[in-house]
């Protein structure tokens, strides 16, 4: 009885109206400054949105209703055989299995290649390191359609075109943007680390290998991810290297099928959609390595 006299003293119950008060209520300005901005970005993931759901709709609908007035957002009935008469009508097997080992082949690749030399530009002293690295991040603003023409020249040279090579070993020797990424994440790990290896004997190797690389987790993925989207979606180069139809990768497949069907939208927006499923697949899973890799990534320049 005597504690809850003292908790219910009037001293007391001032002390909870005075915390009570030092907790204004939010404005009618804040407010609406929230609900205006999340107004904005729940319409913009609807746009965002709303090619991929029609994309999928199409794909279930028959062909006489694709661009049917006024438009019918719910396939009546819904046609799955457009599915595998799509899949049938071109070698899409063989298309998914190129895009694959291709894709697996060039991210392997630049995870090492890329971390390898963003360690080397963050931690290691040699001379011209600023000037190479300007000019690494130069080839970032240089539109891929300038080195086209060389790059097609020292393939032909090398006997390259009409090759998987020529897709993998240009992208997979080198990416500036991998290499900028983990450079500023391997300046945002603790020198002291570094230094305890150092006192220990280790070499710039065994640093990279044993000490360096695990603290990497984050950035290695989300620069994994961003590598896998790229690739995958790769059209341009493979347009112009390859020829033969069994190396097409799967957007090669798909601009075939346009040549082929121009009419059938139905059966290219059935193929579009599995065409999209492991990119899907691949971003769902990995977001939050993207949000931490470029998070930790921030934190020094």
């Amino acid at each position: 009885m005597l504690q809850e006299h003292v908790e219910n003293s009037p001293k007391r119950l001032g002390e909870r109206a005075r915390k009570r008060k030092s907790y204004p209520r939010r404005r009618p300005a804040a407010l609406v400054g929230t609900v205006l901005m999340h107004t904005i970005l729940i319409t913009g993931a609807i746009a965002m949105l709303a090619p991929f759901a029609w994309m999928v709709i199409s794909s279930l609908k028959r062909s006489d209703q694709a661009f049917a007035i006024p438009p019918s957002f719910i396939p009546n009935p819904f046609v799955w055989q457009n599915y595998p008469q799509a899949l049938q009508s071109l070698p899409f097997g063989q298309g998914f299995f190129n895009s694959f080992y291709i894709t697996l082949i060039v991210v392997v690749s630049q995870l090492f290649t890329c971390s390898l030399a963003g360690y080397a530009f963050a931690r290691l002293r040699f001379p011209l390191r600023g000037l190479l690295f300007i000019l690494i991040l130069a080839t970032i603003m240089v539109p891929q359609q300038i080195t086209i023409i060389p790059l097609f020249l020292i393939m032909r040279q090398l006997g390259w075109v009409n090759t998987h090579l020529s897709i993998i070993v240009p992208f997979a020797l080198f990416n500036a943007f991998g290499v900028f990424l983990m450079r500023q994440a391997v300046l945002g790990i603790p020198k002291e680390l570094e230094e305890a290896a150092i006192v220990d004997g280790a070499s710039p190797w065994i640093i990279y290998s044993r000490i360096v690389l695990p603290l990497l987790g984050a950035p290695l993925s989300a620069l994994g991810i961003l590598s896998f989207l790229a690739n995958w979606n790769n059209f341009f180069v493979p347009l112009i290297m390859l020829n033969d139809q069994n190396l097409f990768t799967v957007p090669m497949m798909l601009n075939q099928f346009v040549g082929q069907f121009s009419t059938s939208w139905t059966l290219l927006m059935a193929a579009s959609t599995v065409a999209v499923i492991p990119v899907l697949i691949i971003y769902i899973i990995g977001q939050k390595y993207i949000i931490q890799g470029f998070a930790t990534t921030g934190l020094k320049g």
